[in-house]
This record gives C-alpha cells, structure tokens and sequence, in this order.
C-alpha cells in the first residue's frame, strides 16, 4: 500500500502495490499495521455497499458529528467516481476546503478520510459500486451532512449531477460552529 498525502491533513489517497505474474496481480487492501505506520488509527467496525444504477448519480456531502465520528475508507469496486472530501474540523489548518479524487474499479485506489470531513461522490460510469470500511457505528441522530454546491466550499465537479436526493440537494448553506 502506497499513501499519498493530500491538501488535507489526514485525508490520504491509498494506490495498491500489485505483486503481478502471468496470472494476474496480487495487492494487500487492508492493513491496520501499515495503516498505523502512516499515521492512521483505524479499526473497521461495519462495511457498507453502494450501488448506483446511472452515470451523473452524486451522493453526499455527508459527515457523523462529534463525539463519534464516522472515519472511512472509500474504494469504488465498479465503474468510476469522483470522490470528494470537505474538511469540517474548524481546529485543522485545511477548515472548510475539499479534495477530489477519481476512484474506479481500474486504478482501484481508495481514500482514506479522517473524522470531522464531510464525504460525497459523484458516479462517472452507470452500474457503478463503492464499498465503505467504517472505524465507527452509524448513529442515525449524528448524522448530517452540507450541500454538494454550498458556494462555502466552491467544490468543483466534473460535471452537474444528474440525479442527487431531496435531502442532498437542500441542505441549508454552511454556518460554521460557533
């Protein structure tokens, strides 16, 4: 596993070191060892699946509030997303700015995204499925999120989405904590 640091303090983008042969190629996903020798504590306490039919298809920009968190590991395992990360940890030097990265089933990186980070996506590709590590429980009365186009963080897509939920699509714009 190769970690590649982004504009975000903990946000890294995780590429795959293929061992490969006539057969094909062998990489370790997963490591706790080596996640922790590049200073990331987690544990994975639930996996959760994604599947989207279409292309243009965004979901996001969700996020778990204190005291539990929610910190993940994003890997798309068919078709294609554009992967985005918001940084909402008013302490962090990075507050309030964003990361994207395309994911896909072909380059098979992952990011790995710290608590206190919004997280969303927008599908490249139809039929296309992204598996979630979570290093915490889902509770449902933490859990919030902050809308795709909120011009607080001036996120820059690829392109419109062309599909998005009515709780996505109308969360208010972003008030920082007081």
């Amino acid at each position: 596993m190769r970690f590649i640091a982004t504009d975000i303090n903990g946000v890294d983008l995780i590429e795959l070191e293929k061992h490969s042969d006539d057969r094909g190629f062998f990489a370790r996903s997963f490591c706790k060892e080596e996640l922790a020798a590049n200073g990331h504590d987690f544990e994975v306490v639930q996996a959760n699946l994604s599947f989207n039919h279409h292309a243009g298809t965004l979901r996001g920009m969700h996020y778990q509030a204190a005291p539990v968190g929610d910190p993940k590991i994003v890997r798309c395992i068919s078709g294609a997303i554009y992967d985005v990360v918001i940084d909402l940890r008013p302490d962090s030097a990075s507050y309030c700015k964003w990361v994207g990265a395309e994911l896909s089933a072909t380059n098979r990186n992952s990011l790995i995204i710290p608590a206190g980070c919004a997280h969303g996506f927008l599908t490249l590709e139809p039929d296309t499925e992204v598996l979630y590590l979570m290093g915490a429980p889902f509770v449902p009365d933490l859990a919030s999120g902050v809308r795709w186009n909120d011009p607080a963080f001036g996120i820059s897509w690829p392109e419109k989405p062309a599909i998005i939920n009515d709780r996505d699509a109308n969360y208010p714009d972003y008030e920082p904590p007081k």
